[in-house]
């Protein structure tokens, strides 16, 4: 997340709910669990901002009219990068929303009306590519991949390799850059071309090198072979990045930003 933006009508949250509404969003996005390396969330906090407006004027289009604060109406625009945008929104939709029916119930008011009733809409905006500056200069989908996982990458960097690709004992290591990823996209194509490539059952779930995500390769990830070793990938951008950092062409096209 890069920018939460919350419209309140004017006295509806005090200033205490304001900031508790603000923090709850942080920490509810970007929650500690088993499937984000701490390095990323901290990364990303360091770029996410939550602002709470209250406009001067607020008007409903319902007839007949009705007084936005009675009860409280909830308008939040959340901004990401415009290529992380279509498999966020669902995820960001109903998380923004379990935040808001918490502040609902902390002042003793229904939670439940912001699913039975239009009183919170959220908007997830996607930013074009390049259209994002930091550190003075405008960062590409694949820029903001890199600032964002690099503290991951540099603490695993000593780390042993990820899971040997389910073929590697009977093959050596591939001699060059191209023949390390010429494996198809998903390990379960391989599977199914392959009986023999059928990953064990303790190579069912890889970590993602870039950003540290569990990857679970029932789902069919995106993936690479890497000097004998199988790599998973959440998105195609940390599929890019790691192939970039290993000066190992793709043998297919990375999704182009949205």
């Amino acid at each position: 997340m890069l920018l939460i933006e919350v419209f309140t009508p004017k006295g509806a949250l005090s200033e205490e709910e304001r900031q508790e509404l603000g923090k709850r969003l942080i920490d509810t996005l970007m929650v500690e669990d088993d499937s984000h390396a701490i390095e990323i969330l901290d990364a990303q906090r360091t770029i996410t901002q939550v602002l709470v407006h209250e406009p001067a004027a607020w008007v409903l289009g319902v007839r007949p009219a009705a007084d936005p604060a009675d009860p409280p109406r909830y308008l939040v625009r959340v901004t990401v990068p415009g290529s992380w945008r279509k498999e966020m929104s669902e995820y960001t939709v109903q998380i923004v929303t379990d935040v808001l029916a918490e502040t609902e119930r902390r002042a003793g008011r229904d939670p439940e009306r912001l699913r039975r009733e239009p009183h919170a809409v959220i908007l997830v905006d996607g930013i074009s590519e390049g259209g994002i500056g930091i550190h003075g200069k405008a960062m590409s989908s694949l820029d903001l991949t890199e600032f964002v996982s690099r503290p991951y990458r540099d603490a695993t960097a000593g780390r042993p390799a990820a899971s040997p690709a389910p073929d590697a004992a009977q093959k050596s290591a591939p001699e060059s850059a191209s023949e390390s990823v010429s494996e198809p996209e998903s390990a379960q194509d391989d599977a199914e071309r392959d009986p023999s490539q059928q990953p064990s059952p303790s190579q069912r779930k890889l970590i993602d090198p870039i950003c540290g995500m569990s990857v679970d390769l029932d789902d069919r990830p995106l993936t690479l072979v890497h000097e004998g070793v199988l790599y998973g990938f959440c998105h195609g951008l940390c599929r890019r990045a790691f192939a970039d950092e290993h000066g190992l062409p793709l043998g297919k096209q990375e999704p182009s930003p949205s």
